[in-house]
């Protein structure tokens, strides 16, 4: 087993040296070495993926191997996708290796006869979806969340974050990888694709029970194990996204009032924590009588002023019975805790509540 988790190791210098120039030196022979290579980790992947304790020793030899997150254990089942892509798009191949790579794609060693043939077609619809979301984006037409790229994005995380469920199993491992892969994004995007996943979530949730209404009990395992991992795939959204303070501040103040808002009416996590970072913020404000307003007391810490602090409780105010009862509940009590004022001017939480 050590020889195995030795070999393991070599995974990632094999794609890192498939995207550099090196393989400029490479001939037909040296090609057909590195794609059975990539076709014995794949081996590896199937022969040890029932086997949790063997996957879970595998897949900690490999992060140790690298620094990046990505990889782990379900990159042996990609690995020669992901080792024909990085060469495809390497201009260092010389020609000769390239005409070899592309037989090999279209007529892989046992056509026919296992998962194998599907590998070409898989790595053309990835690398088309690929190429299509990095098409120059148009200004949204739609609410915010709500446009065709960011949903399309977003139900591709989805989907990706199912497999790893159904590979890794464990959830601290889910959870690195999802990690790695929001890390790869710009911040704003990546706050954009998780609110976005977190609402196609709910909405899925919402179409599946108007579909119950018109289904006898047939479905209600299928129904509620869907409902499970759904529960699942939110929950290490959230964990990754209330994980960091400083992750979810800016989050809430890169977002749309309206967003934020519709995701804390079904996410009682994120509402909490949301309603406690709108109090920490609200507090940084002070009434300046001579402009008969409230003013940020310390520009380093105020992330909001009164109008943006006020569209947010307004927003919340506008959601389902539940959210507008917390809300103000939340609100009366930070009021009490203040003074209990019934004057404009002396507690911003007072003037809230008229507000709002």
């Amino acid at each position: 087993m050590e020889v195995v988790l030795g070999q393991v190791e070599q995974l990632p210098a094999l794609l890192a040296v498939s995207r550099s120039a090196l393989v400029r030196d490479w001939d037909s022979l040296t090609l057909d070495r590195a794609l059975e290579w990539a076709r014995y980790f794949q081996h590896l992947y199937d022969r040890f993926r029932a086997r949790p304790q063997l996957r879970e020793a595998l897949g900690r030899r490999l992060r140790r191997a690298q620094p990046h997150p990505v990889l782990g254990f379900p990159t042996l089942g990609r690995c020669p996708q992901l080792l024909g892509l990085a060469l495809l798009e390497n201009r260092a191949l010389p020609p000769a290796a390239c005409r070899r790579l592309l037989r090999s794609l279209l007529q892989p060693p046992g056509a026919g006869t296992g998962p194998e043939p599907c590998g070409l077609a898989l790595l053309a619809r990835r690398k088309a979806a690929a190429c299509l979301l990095a098409l120059p984006r148009r200004p949204p037409r739609r609410s915010p969340g709500q446009e065709p790229q960011l949903q399309a994005e977003a139900q591709l995380l989805l989907n990706r974050m199912r497999e790893e469920g159904q590979e890794v199993g464990e959830a601290a491992g889910q959870l690195r990888w999802l990690c790695g892969v929001l890390e790869q994004l710009p911040q704003p995007r990546a706050f954009e694709v998780v609110a976005a996943a977190l609402a196609l979530l709910k909405q899925g949730s919402r179409a599946e029970q108007a579909g119950d209404r018109d289904r006898d009990g047939s479905s209600l395992d299928g129904d509620q194990g869907s409902a499970a991992e759904d529960g699942c795939t939110a929950g290490l959204l959230l964990s990754w996204l209330l994980g960091n303070q400083e992750r979810f501040s800016a989050f809430c103040l890169g977002l749309p009032c309206s967003l934020l808002a519709f995701l804390a009416d079904h996410y009682s996590q994120l509402s909490r924590s949301y309603l406690d970072l709108l109090t920490a913020w609200g507090r940084h404000l002070l009434y300046d009588p001579l402009q008969g307003r409230w003013v940020k007391s310390c520009l380093d810490k105020a992330e909001l002023s009164w109008e943006e602090l006020r569209e947010h409780f307004s927003c919340l105010c506008q959601g389902s019975t539940l959210l507008k009862e917390q809300t103000q509940a939340a609100l009366k009590l930070l009021k009490t805790q203040d003074g209990d004022f019934k004057v404009c001017g002396l507690s911003v939480w007072t003037d809230l509540l008229m507000e709002v």
